[in-house]
């Protein structure tokens, strides 16, 4: 085994804490990707083909699982499979982003049919009346849990959809929804900057929210929607007054709660407005290599309170990093937890997350995770 890959994550942490930060250029060599060029030394080709092999495999079997439960519905969601929580938009937006993080488009590819009607699904559950005060709302009736979150994802969703295939019918109806998706997040960006659940302006504000919309932004940015960069920069205001002293970022600028998966979704809304280095990425950073140092000399590397979310934006915030060691060292460990909490159909369950809302979310998000390093989709591009 290497001496990286044999390092205690503490002391590879402190090694990376002095690593100029800086945005990696787009055509840098992706060196999370498992090659035989770049087997660690030490470790045979072999067992690095057969990791990346593992890696395809249980993508290819949390899809097919998705697959198979969208066809309950008939609508082009998904089910709620056993969720507490009933929130289709925002499950179908992510199931329509993991169909495309593995290079399907609508109506092509292994799972092209199922893409598009996840994103006819959203199309349908936007508000285009004219002249409504919530046009471009993307919501479920009767959903009172996700609101502007599930607007995010499917706005999200949507941008990646129209950038691979903007010229067909469907693209055209997705450009249309798109644009007013957007204008509906920067007219409902709130008081201090950030967002909160209603489309609305709000003195309320919630950091979690807030990374999706700005990421939701930046997609639509590069999918070539016109974005005011006077809401860009109230948002990265914003971010910088939730980051406390250590580093980390809070819950909202009145609630002090902090924690990784805040800290890391702190740090994807800096890289999502396009910031990569400087002082707030650096003090952020620093507080996440203190984080998962202490988790791991405890030995409960595995324990979060929301695995999924804190997997999704710790991956896109250390993915995003000019010193890939913490990324690739990180990714390997989590990889390994992630194969071997997949269950024999395919899809990821049975943990306190996955309980609030359902198998298909715990599944489409541990997928997306594990294309992050193919970067295949744009938001995972560096």
């Amino acid at each position: 085994m290497s001496a990286l890959r044999g390092a205690p994550l503490v002391l590879l942490l402190a090694a990376a804490a002095t690593a100029e930060m800086e945005r990696p250029s787009r055509g840098q060599e992706n060196p999370a990707r498992a090659t035989v060029q770049d087997a660690p030394a030490g470790e045979a080709p072999s067992a690095i083909d057969a990791r990346a092999e593992r890696k395809l495999a249980a993508i290819e079997r949390g899809l097919a699982w998705l697959a198979q439960r969208q066809t309950e519905t008939g609508d082009g969601s998904f089910p709620s499979a056993g969720a507490q929580l009933n929130v289709p938009v925002p499950v179908a937006a992510l199931g329509a982003l993991a169909f495309m993080a593995s290079g399907s488009t609508p109506e092509r590819g292994p799972y092209g049919r199922e893409l598009a009607l996840a994103i006819d699904y959203l199309l349908a559950r936007a508000d285009m009346t004219p002249g409504s005060p919530t046009r471009g709302y993307l919501a479920a009736e009767g959903d009172s849990t996700a609101r502007m979150h599930g607007h995010a994802f499917a706005t999200l969703a949507l941008a990646q959809a129209w950038s691979m295939s903007p010229r067909t019918p469907r693209g055209r109806r997705v450009e249309e929804v798109l644009r007013a998706a957007t204008a509906l997040i920067e007219s409902s960006q709130g008081l201090q900057g950030g967002w909160f659940y209603q489309p609305e302006r709000s003195s309320s504000d919630e950091n979690s929210l807030t990374v999706v919309l700005v990421q939701a932004l930046r997609a639509a940015h590069g999918a070539g929607v016109s974005v005011d960069a006077q809401v860009i920069a109230r948002a990265v205001d914003y971010i910088g007054r939730c980051q406390v002293e250590d580093g980390s970022f809070r819950y909202a600028l009145n609630d002090g709660d902090t924690s990784i998966a805040l800290t890391a979704a702190g740090i994807t809304t800096l890289h999502s407005a396009g910031v990569y280095g400087g002082g707030e990425i650096e003090r952020a950073m620093e507080s996440l290599w203190r984080r998962l140092g202490y988790r791991e000399e405890r030995g409960d590397a595995g324990l979060a309170r929301f695995p999924c979310y804190e997997r999704f934006y710790l991956a896109q915030a250390l993915w995003q990093q000019s010193d890939q060691r913490l990324f690739e060292r990180w990714f390997e460990e989590e990889l390994t937890r992630v194969l071997a909490n997949q269950g024999e159909d395919g899809s990821w369950d049975g943990m306190h997350e996955e309980q609030r809302y359902g198998a298909c979310y715990a599944t489409a998000m541990n997928c997306l995770f594990l294309a992050l390093p193919d970067g295949l989709l744009p938001i995972f591009q560096r």
